[in-house]
């Protein structure tokens, strides 16, 4: 395993680092962010932050840049990401081991993430030939209707800290191959990160000579997440992040009749069903919601189990949580490392204290560890609760699971879907009947409907994101590439009159 040093000096980063990047061409601030690490608490680096001057900067040169590339026929756009697919490879240990160390998830984690890069980059390169619109069948003779796709511009990437880069490379690999140019503001909370990717980026432009102003980084606060979500000149954001944050983006971008994708929080239920395996089904909730600390927009927050099996469920998964080892996440051994920051510490003891004050009785009571390499590490939790309570209906960005009983499919259904947000959702059964009435309009509500799978782990090939509070919006697979490109409808008349649509008469 590359020590998280030389891990560092691989990637170039100074003490003070460069947060505004126009490809290869850094811009430096006299204000910085720095980023610590959850793992150690030890000091990565600082990060200049993004002036406002500088961001216009950075607009117009990616508006400059887009005007090239939209003339690139799709494929060989898709060639570019091609090429930066296979820098990741090269690059995946230490780039993985850059995202579990600044951001806290374990390195097979941190891995994963890479690789989830990578294959949304292969599947770019395919859709580069596949861009398809439409031919339709006109009413009137000698016509042609036809729906094409064309870049819509600029794509504004806001991306959380819980996934460093996956969720830019989401974005950016499709919007690359649809024509766009893209300007992403990563989390604060995870600079380093977005420096590591746009350096590797810049090797593919240099190789291929690409025009500077395609990929380019904003760094900062909430100012600039809000001068992006207000300026006209980027017609698409897509925002990753809670959702109050998302409900903010969504008024200042729909003031202005932009487009935005949200991907935003997530309550994610399992229904355990008399008939599921249990051994799948224990595997799969710990993971679902240890896994990350519980800090996955997909994370298993609640068990809706049936109430012949209750209490057995239970009794092995608090069995299984004595088995997890807690540590930093660059240890193999270790399934749960920190929590981003000890704020993110403190919301969650908040969230325990609510739990109790509701009335709610803990399987297994966690809290904040001593004795750590950091302050950031907690214990996980188990809470039997009542759906219906605030605390409940609220996610809590942490490893807090909560179960509670059933009788009947429809009532485990219905408090499935009894929460605000609408993520992702599974069921655990051996019934066909019960997952398919699960899977069908009647239903989970959510965007992601699992049966005898867990609430997270989606795979790049399948729309992601969610329906009422999480957003609306989609990302990676499927047809998720139309929200990078504005369609058109065209109409061609390839005879020698002019018939009217409708048979309207206008004789002049």
């Amino acid at each position: 395993m590359t020590h998280i040093a030389s891990v560092l000096a691989g990637f170039g980063f100074k003490d003070q680092n460069a947060g505004t990047w126009i490809g290869s061409r850094a811009l430096n601030s006299d204000q910085f962010i720095s980023s610590f690490s959850p793992v150690d608490g030890q000091l990565i680096g600082s990060v200049s932050e993004t002036t406002e001057a500088q961001y216009h900067e950075v607009i117009a040169a990616a508006q400059a840049a887009q005007v090239l590339w939209r003339e690139v026929p799709a494929p060989k756009r898709g060639e570019a990401v091609r090429v930066f697919g296979n820098k990741l490879r090269e690059q995946k240990e230490a780039l993985g081991m850059l995202v579990s160390y600044e951001m806290g998830k374990s390195y097979q984690e941190g891995l994963g993430e890479v690789q989830e890069m990578i294959d949304i980059c292969d599947y770019a390169v395919g859709l580069s030939r596949q861009l398809t619109g439409l031919t339709i069948k006109s009413e009137r003779p000698d016509h042609l209707m036809m729906e094409q796709w064309h870049p819509v511009g600029l794509v504004g990437i806001i991306s959380a800290f819980n996934f460093p880069v996956a969720v830019w490379a989401w974005n950016s690999a499709l919007a690359w191959i649809c024509g766009d140019a893209c300007v992403w503001k990563a989390s604060e909370k995870v600079p380093m990160c977005a420096l590591a990717c746009q350096k590797i980026w810049n090797e593919v432009s240099a190789e291929l000579q690409l025009p500077e102003g395609l990929s380019t980084i904003v760094t900062g606060g909430r100012d600039l997440g809000v001068w992006m979500a207000e300026d006209g000149r980027i017609p698409v954001i897509s925002a990753t992040g809670s959702i109050r944050m998302g409900k903010d983006v969504a008024t200042r971008v729909g003031s202005r009749l932009g487009r935005s994708i949200l991907e935003l929080g997530g309550n994610n239920a399992m229904i355990i069903t008399d008939t599921a395996d249990l051994k799948m089904t224990v595997t799969a909730a710990v993971f679902g919601a240890v896994g990350t600390a519980g800090q996955r927009c997909t994370s298993t927050r609640r068990l809706i189990i049936h109430s012949s099996i209750y209490e057995k469920v239970c009794d092995a998964i608090v069995n299984a949580y004595k088995q997890i080892k807690i540590g930093s996440p660059l240890d193999a051994k270790n399934h749960m490392g920190p929590l981003i920051d000890t704020d993110a510490v403190g919301m969650y003891l908040q969230s325990l204290d609510a739990v109790e004050k509701a009335g709610g009785r803990f399987l297994v009571k966690g809290g904040a560890l001593k004795n750590q390499a950091s302050a950031c590490y907690v214990s996980p939790s188990i809470a039997e609760v009542e759906n219906h309570w605030d605390i409940v209906q609220h996610e809590t960005f942490a490893p807090l699971l909560y179960v509670m009983k059933y009788e009947t499919l429809e009532e485990a259904i219905a408090l499935q879907n009894g929460v605000p947000q609408g993520l992702s959702s599974a069921i655990m059964t051996g019934s066909m009947q019960e997952a398919h009435r699960f899977l069908s309009a009647g239903g989970s509500d959510c965007g992601i409907a699992n049966a005898n799978i867990g609430t997270s782990g989606a795979e790049i090939g399948g729309a992601f994101g969610g329906e009422k509070e999480t957003g609306g919006g989609r990302e990676s697979g499927s047809d998720a590439w139309k929200g990078y490109m504005r369609r058109q409808t065209n109409t061609l008349n390839y005879g020698h009159s002019l018939p009217l649509a409708q048979g309207i008469e206008f004789n002049i």
